[in-house]
């Protein structure tokens, strides 16, 4: 199955299942419901792994248009479709996820109201994540963009009569707003300076701009450019600054905090730039910035999760901290580097969201560690894929995360090395980020799975019954059914392997050439050593970084066996816990000083652009001079004879001087 069909199959899958449920899901039923999600979304999937064995083996790539869309003068805007190596791993990707939470959710959201409604978001959500990564224009990559975005704000606020779930979809939506418009003042200069859209005349003619300057400005164009679509990156990625809505989109349902925060959503913006890498090589400017926003995330932002009580919110930071990784690896130049990390990300992240969404089943729908505890002997099943889920985003080796991470941090070294700026502050974030990684990873496990089993102080304090067979008024925590713990295990096997799959082709291999261009002194340093699996697991034993990942386990131990240490360090840096509690006080950052701003701004639009200028002015305005004419000439048509005789004689009368002078004169 080769050309347009095949392509056409994984994009529109998923978008007639979501058509079909969503229109027709109550009558339907659940059961029909989920099988036609599923199904759309496996028929993705199978033909994602098809199109990754035709463009990998076989050399089938793709570039051009499905029909156009608009045409402006000699400018032709088109839908169309780009498969190269990229494309054809971050389609395995995503649709293999997606393929993973549709099924988790039979389990997770059964008793749920609005379960209809649940799959058809999530399979339209796939559609539009599938659209951007397809696209071959910033067009179409936009309309994915802004679909993704949507859809994250139906998701998020899927429960909408819960006020914080509300507040989180509005939240993650105004935010995102603010990422977005930077990326569409980005795209507006890509179209101006390049007359083009589509990616191949863009990167045609972009080396060519090298030296021209924004207008009334010393600013070259391309870093203008490369910021200004990295802003939009900011906002879907969570970025520093424009990271807040992240964590508090853990009001939605679980499987969709595993969709967005594993492989969907928050990955965007890091293939939008790896896609776009051909432009951000020419700014070491823009590359800079991207660097110092993913060291604070890597590292700044990966420290609130140490704090969390929230067992997916524990998560939720270790996503900020991680996308943090990838930024870092994209401000390197080290573009292929942060694929890696992205592919391997996905799935032990999207491992562990759906893992401790297993253990608020068993909890009765609790999601406080505090109240956990001794789960492992309960659920063994979950226990042992979200260990494995753990040690691969702590970076341990040899599981999946070891080998991207450590790539990550060469990429930083080689980086400072070169002289870029912010390199000194890249290796210092990755360094640090693998210590904090690794204690707030293994404190969620030893807070959940071990120790004391705290529920049994919740059912002591309300119930009577007996100690061994009751918490909080339920019965003990069982393993969720096979529905549940099946895509564990399924994410569990790449979160072990995908690392020894993976580092060969995208590190030591040519997987993402002519897709993906590294800047030259990655590319150099790449060419210079022979890069093995073997070799990096005994090398790494030379290196600081296991060891930090090992000593952050060890801290998380000591602090989970010794009762009351943690209390009583809290006390001790009591004014640097109560900054990382507030979260750095962003939040109220953006509520008490941003918010009021953005309000008064909307005001003057509403009352003076909107109330004055267009509608008074433009609608009403040329509304009441029609009618004034109307009513001035509607005199003169009377109805009678002798009226129109008049003005016919007047008429000729004038026709007749003004022939009269032209002649004379």
């Amino acid at each position: 199955m080769v050309g347009t069909s095949l392509y056409l199959t994984i994009i529109l899958a998923p978008l007639i299942a979501s058509v079909i449920v969503g229109i027709f899901g109550v009558k339907l039923g659940k059961k029909p419901s989920h099988t036609l999600t599923i199904l759309g979304v496996l028929i993705s999937t199978v033909c994602s792994y098809i199109v990754l064995y035709q463009v990998q083996l076989e050399h089938i790539t793709y570039n051009g248009p499905l029909y156009t869309w608009l045409t402006v003068g000699s400018q032709t805007f088109s839908v169309g479709i780009l498969i190269d190596t990229l494309t054809s791993i971050m389609l395995v990707v995503v649709t293999s996820v997606s393929l993973m939470v549709h099924i988790y959710t039979i389990g997770y959201m059964a008793e749920e109201d609005g379960y209809e409604r649940f799959f058809s978001y999530i399979s339209l959500f796939t559609f539009m994540m599938i659209i951007l990564v397809m696209s071959n224009n910033f067009m179409q990559l936009f309309f994915g963009w802004e679909g993704v975005g949507l859809v994250s704000y139906l998701l998020i606020g899927f429960y909408y009569k819960r006020e914080s779930a509300i507040f989180a979809n509005l939240k993650a939506f105004l935010i995102n707003r603010i990422g977005d418009l930077g990326f569409l003042l980005g795209i507006g200069l890509v179209f101006a300076y390049c007359g083009s859209l589509n990616y191949v005349d863009v990167f045609a003619k972009v080396s060519s701009l090298t030296q021209v300057m924004l207008p009334c400005t010393d600013w070259n164009i391309i870093t203008v450019m490369c910021i200004l679509l990295f802003i939009g990156a900011m906002g879907k990625s969570a970025q520093f600054p424009l990271h807040v809505w992240l964590p508090d989109s853990m009001e939605g349902p679980t499987p969709i905090s595993a969709l967005i925060h594993a492989a969907t959503m928050v990955t965007a913006g890091i293939f939008m730039v790896a896609r776009l890498s051909p432009m951000f090589n020419l700014s070491e400017t823009a590359l800079s910035v991207i660097i110092y926003a993913g060291g604070i995330n890597c590292f700044f932002l990966g420290i609130l999760g140490i704090i969390q009580t929230d067992i997916k919110r524990v998560v939720a930071y270790s996503t900020l901290s991680q996308l943090g990784y990838m930024a870092v690896a994209l401000g390197c130049g080290s573009y292929s580097v942060a694929i890696f990390h992205l592919m391997t990300h996905a799935f032990f992240k999207g491992l562990l969201f759906l893992a401790a969404g297993s253990v608020i089943l068993a909890m009765h729908h609790e999601q406080d560690m505090r109240k956990m505890g001794g789960l492992a002997k309960y659920m063994p099943i979950t226990y042992i894929t979200m260990l494995l889920g753990s040690l691969a985003l702590a970076g341990i080796p040899p599981f999946a995360g070891f080998f991207s991470k450590d790539m990550i941090i060469t990429s930083a070294v080689v980086a400072y090395q070169h002289g870029l700026p912010g390199g000194a502050f890249a290796v210092f974030t990755v360094y640090a980020s693998v210590f904090v990684t690794a204690l707030y990873s293994f404190r969620l496990i030893f807070m959940t799975f071990h120790g004391k089993e705290r529920f049994r102080d919740i059912h002591d304090d309300h119930s009577h019954h007996g100690h061994d067979e009751h918490h909080g008024g339920h019965t003990n925590p069982k393993e969720s059914p096979f529905v549940v713990t099946l895509p564990l295990i399924l994410m569990a096997i790449p979160s072990v392997i995908i690392g020894w799959l993976g580092l060969k082709l995208f590190v030591g291999g040519a997987i993402l050439d002519g897709s993906v261009f590294n800047i030259s002194w990655i590319t150099q340093r790449f060419a210079e050593e022979t890069i093995t699996p073997i070799n990096m697991i005994i090398d790494s034993f030379k290196e600081p970084p296991v060891y930090l990942a090992l000593a952050g386990i060890i801290v998380a131990f000591v602090f989970h066996k010794v009762d009351g240490l943690s209390q009583k360090f809290v006390n001790i840096i009591k004014p640097v816990y109560n900054l990382l509690d507030k979260k750095y006080y962003m939040d109220d950052l953006y509520i008490k000083l941003f918010a009021p701003f953005g309000r008064g701004i909307g005001k003057f639009l509403w009352t003076i652009g909107d109330m004055v200028i267009i509608d008074g002015l433009i609608v009403n305005g040329s509304a009441k001079v029609v009618e004034w004419y109307s009513r001035v000439f509607r005199k003169l048509q009377s109805g009678y004879v002798n009226s129109y005789a008049t003005f016919m004689v007047l008429g000729v009368i004038i026709l007749l001087t003004f022939c009269t002078s032209l002649i004379f004169s």
